[in-house]
């Protein structure tokens, strides 16, 4: 493809002098309708070096309201970013609704540098690119517009800008070694461009190449490429009938229903006080053993608790928190989203949160809430939660790609108990704080809650990421069971290393 490249391509002075100011106008207004619409924009600019990304980004800041908009550099990963999934630190980058992202080199740096020098694997490499498919698949179906520019010049081009830079004692520091050697390189990196142009070109995150000889038609290709692609998801999001958000209805009965996971589980299940004392003290000493030696090794461990209201989510968590050192852990209890973390993708708060290598998070209700509370109570569209099981997927094999250990517990109880329990709350004065009449409301919609659920662990019960259900109408049994699956996983991990 680079091969038919023309460029030679130019953009006289005086035709330059006629449209680039008014291209420049549009863009501030663009800017000013994409905020009002909420449309957030991401901005890729990928190229050879000396191609001009720099100054086109420089143009871009004189242009936008610098108040709506943040550039990203992306050096190669620090210590800190190495200790997370390798797509971590750019999900934290992310902009809200109606602002816009400029990535000046991006995730591509894996499948392009990383690649050409040998710092990723063929392997590696292609699993890159199945994430970052996904990537920019989940972010275009959320409403984000990405806009991705490979900035092309030839290789005797480069060199004579090289050797510019260097003769001038302001921008020598811009050309050392590293750039040299790359310049090598072009023929092995032109081939790697060449697979990430076909691979990762996609309808909704198309490539753009700029022919980038000559500065003039460089910056008008861009900036009619951002006007062009930021209108158009404007106008369609403008367009576009509201969404539809309906409360699930309650399920009909069908003849084919002969029950369910759910249904067949054995909630009789229980164990005596004192054989539990006995075996939560032997966890403990064993769970605190294997957080140290987890540290050691630098695997990082997620725990997510989902459940039935008044199923045991709290006292579970807290009896598998006695026996971790504290400084090595973190409970983050997962709400309605804020106003802020509503305006990006629902995973983007849940990426934040993902521990660093050797640590453990432990989240109270997760990214399933997507399939569960939303879907029920209306609060999202069918296809936001209908494509949310392949999300899910895709997001929890990052994160077990990388090593981490992947824990899902749903914590049952049935219908009897869980009013039980309701009713002991209600009437106990320093357990009131812990029911609502939102939880009396759900309880109402127990049978669409079923359903959810059911789906849940179907669709999203994988090899790589298993749910595993407690029977929790015995509590002190639930706590058990799911303290020694932890540290089962955990002692499997490190066997596995």
């Amino acid at each position: 493809m680079l091969e038919l490249i023309d460029l030679d391509k130019r953009l006289s002075k005086e035709t330059y002098d006629q449209v680039f100011p008014e291209l420049e106008r549009q863009l501030g207004y663009c800017q000013r309708a994409a905020r009002e619409a909420g449309v957030p924009v991401v901005l890729v600019f990928e190229g050879w070096d000396a191609a001009g990304k720099g100054t086109i980004i420089n143009r871009l800041a004189q242009v936008l309201d610098p108040r709506g908009f943040q550039v990203h550099s992306s050096p190669p990963p620090t210590k800190s970013e190495k200790m997370h999934p390798w797509m971590w630190r750019f999900w934290n980058a992310l902009p809200a609704d109606g602002n816009i992202a400029i990535f000046d080199r991006s995730w591509y740096r894996r499948v392009l540098t990383d690649r050409v020098r040998g710092k990723v694997s063929r392997e590696e490499c292609q699993a890159a690119y199945e994430d970052i498919d996904q990537f920019e698949y989940q972010l275009a179906d959320a409403g984000v517009v990405i806009v991705k520019f490979w900035l092309h010049i030839g290789k005797k081009e480069q060199a004579r800008r090289f050797r510019r830079l260097e003769a001038s004692p302001a921008t020598a520091w811009k050309v050392g070694k590293r750039q040299w050697r790359n310049h090598r390189q072009y023929d092995e990196m032109s081939q790697a461009v060449e697979e990430m142009l076909e691979r990762t070109s996609m309808p909704r995150a198309p490539w753009t190449v700029v022919e980038a000889t000559q500065g003039r038609y460089r910056r008008t290709n861009v900036f009619e490429t951002i006007l062009r692609e930021v209108n158009e998801a404007i106008e369609h999001k403008k367009n576009s009938p509201p969404p539809r958000l309906e409360p699930m209805a309650e399920p009909a009965p069908s003849p084919t229903d002969t029950g369910t996971v759910l249904d067949r589980l054995d909630l009789s299940l229980s164990m005596g006080r004192e054989e539990y004392e006995r075996r939560l003290a032997k966890l403990h000493k064993r769970l605190f053993q294997l957080e140290h030696r987890l540290y050691k090794a630098r695997i990082p461990v997620v725990v997510c608790y989902e459940g039935v209201d008044a199923g045991g989510k709290g006292g579970n968590i807290k009896r598998l928190t006695r026996g971790f050192d504290p400084r090595g852990y973190e409970v983050v209890p997962t709400g309605p989203p804020t106003p802020f973390e509503k305006s990006h993708h629902y995973l983007w708060r849940f990426w934040r949160s993902i521990p660093k290598a050797g640590h453990v998070t432990i989240f109270d209700r997760s990214w399933y809430g997507r399939v569960l509370v939303e879907r029920v109570e209306g609060l999202c569209t069918r296809d936001e939660w209908e494509r949310a099981y392949r999300e899910i997927n895709e997001f929890e094999r990052q994160l077990t790609d990388f090593g981490t250990v992947l824990l899902k517990f749903w914590v049952h109880i049935d219908q009897d108990e869980q009013l039980q329990r309701f009713e002991a709350r209600r009437d106990t004065p320093y357990k009131q704080w812990k029911i609502t009449d939102e939880d009396w409301r759900n309880r109402e919609k127990w049978p669409q809650y079923k359903v959810a659920v059911v789906d849940m662990l179907n669709k999203t019960s994988t090899t790589y990421a298993p749910w595993t259900i407690l029977e929790g109408n015995c509590k002190l049994y639930a706590r058990i069971k799911a303290l020694r699956t932890v540290a089962d996983a955990m002692e499997s991990a490190l066997d596995g290393r």
